[in-house]
């Protein structure tokens, strides 16, 4: 199961960057990359009509893939829990209760902390 799960992740990474390329090429208002692939010379690549539709279905056809990928990804994340967890929405789940009332505190010295020096016996204020 993991390593479909790799695998489709693979893919859709590389159909997001393939995405973002296409995206980034076409010919826009201004003269940008997609003029670079004919912009409207009939001798082109792509031919007449050229680059723009080819840019545009190669587009599409990424973004339905990516789309499939995450939902792929999205079932087979939901389907992969273990008998430890609960399936169902957040909102099924019951409500966690209080915690327990905390216990008194230790009484005594602080482990670490420095303690006043006792008197010797001998000594006495006055001389």
């Amino acid at each position: 199961m993991h390593i479909w799960m790799n695998l489709i992740l693979v893919l859709q990474i590389l159909s997001a960057l393939a995405m973002i390329g296409l995206v980034l090429i076409q010919h826009g208002k201004g003269a940008d990359m997609g003029a670079s692939f004919g912009g409207g010379s009939s001798g082109s690549l792509f031919g007449a009509t050229g680059s723009a539709n080819f840019l545009s279905r190669s587009t599409a056809a990424c973004a339905t893939l990516f789309f499939c990928c995450t939902l792929a990804l999205a079932f087979m994340s939901n389907s992969v829990r273990g008998p430890s967890q609960e399936r169902g929405s957040v909102l099924d789940r019951a409500a966690p209760t209080a915690p327990a009332e905390p216990s008194a505190p230790a009484t005594g010295a602080i482990p670490g902390a420095l303690t006043p020096a006792a008197p010797a016996s001998g000594a006495t204020g006055a001389n």
